[in-house]
This record gives structure tokens, C-alpha cells and sequence, in this order.
């Protein structure tokens, strides 16, 4: 049995934070769908908040903290990532651009990154295809297709939906992970155009 690695790097703000919980979750997810594939997960969760300062004095001084050279380090050795901001005025929050500002160019290329984000109205989940993806895809990584965005009114409801997007993203990280097809959802019966014309 593998034991993938895998850290959640969250840029929430406030204690307790909704970025970190859905950064749990997605994780507990993974987990699960690794076990369903015979694997397992050592799971490191970060707070980017506690490297606040050591963020802004790199930028500064291009001179890196013991403890952020370490967190790096653990990025960099990750099997997988697991991303996850807040949004503020439609885009992903200055701590997490920052962190990933501080990284060497290419250093990401090729990990596998599942992106997600919180904010307190739907209105703002675009963010993840026009903001965190391109990030990503910037950095050469390669993207879970499924992102995760968790509004305020997701975490009270009962439909399902939440619990459902994050089962569907951990389970295609997984699948990537241990290189199998990931499974996806039946297509609907598709009439052919020609009989629809037919019927007219």
C-alpha cells in the first residue's frame, strides 16, 4: 500500500476559518478515495495566516525564514496539493498569491493541484476557473477537473450539493494520484439530431 502525501495549503484569515474546514474535508475525501484504491495519505494541513510575516520579509529580502524554507520544502516534496483560499473582490486572497509568489518558477510543474475557495455569496465562484486556474495552470501544474466552492448558503444545506462537489473532486484526485480513470457520471440519452428534424 502507497501512502500518498498531501498538503492543504489554506490562506484563511479568521479563527475559526470556513477556507480551513473545507481544506479538511477535501482532504478527509481524498483519503476515503485513496482507500477505495488500496492507498493511503499522510495529510499536512497549513494555515498560511502563521507565515504572514515570514511571507511579506521574503518578498522583501528574497531571504526565506527557517520555518517558511520548510514549509516549502514540504510543498515541494507533496505528492499533491490541495489549495484553498477565501475570495476577496472576485479573485483569490493576497496571502495566497503570496506564497505561491515565493516559490522558484517551475517548482510546481507537473504536481497534481486540487483548487477550491469560500466566500459568503455564490457570486464570486467563477473565481476558480478565471483566477485559480490560470494561476495554476501558469505554474505548470496539473489541475483536478472538478474545483470546490463553498458559499455561505452551501454549508447549511441539505441537498447534498457541497458534500457532493467535494466527493467528486477528492475521488478525481485520487484517480490521478494512482493513475487509474477517475469514474464519471453516465451521460444522458442523447436523441440524434436527424430524428429530431425527422419529427417536424
Amino acid at each position: 500500500m502507497t501512502a500518498y502525501s498531501i498538503v492543504v495549503v489554506t490562506a484563511g484569515l479568521g479563527r475559526p476559518s470556513a477556507t480551513r474546514l473545507l481544506g479538511e474535508r477535501l482532504a478527509a475525501a481524498t483519503e476515503t478515495a485513496l482507500g477505495q484504491h488500496g492507498h493511503g495519505a499522510e495529510v499536512r494541513i497549513v494555515e498560511l495566516r502563521e507565515y504572514a510575516r515570514d511571507l511579506t520579509n521574503q518578498l522583501l529580502t528574497q531571504v526565506p525564514s527557517a520555518q517558511l524554507a520548510e514549509l516549502t520544502e514540504a510543498v515541494l516534496a507533496a505528492d499533491a496539493i490541495i489549495a484553498v483560499t477565501p475570495i476577496f473582490s472576485a479573485s483569490y486572497s493576497g496571502l495566497f498569491k503570496m506564497f505561491f509568489d515565493v516559490l522558484q518558477p517551475e517548482a510546481l510543474a507537473g504536481r497534481l493541484v486540487l483548487i477550491a475557495a469560500t466566500a459568503g455569496t455564490a457570486r464570486h465562484s467563477l473565481a476558480l476557473e478565471h483566477a485559480m486556474r490560470p494561476l495554476f495552470t501558469y505554474l505548470r501544474t496539473t489541475v483536478v477537473p472538478t474545483g470546490v466552492f463553498a458559499a455561505t448558503e452551501d454549508w447549511a444545506s441539505s441537498d447534498g450539493g457541497l458534500g457532493a462537489r467535494i466527493t467528486r473532486a477528492a475521488g478525481e484526485l485520487a484517480a490521478l494520484l494512482v493513475g487509474a480513470p477517475a469514474r464519471r457520471p453516465a451521460d444522458p440519452e442523447v436523441t440524434p439530431f436527424a430524428d429530431l428534424l425527422s419529427r417536424r
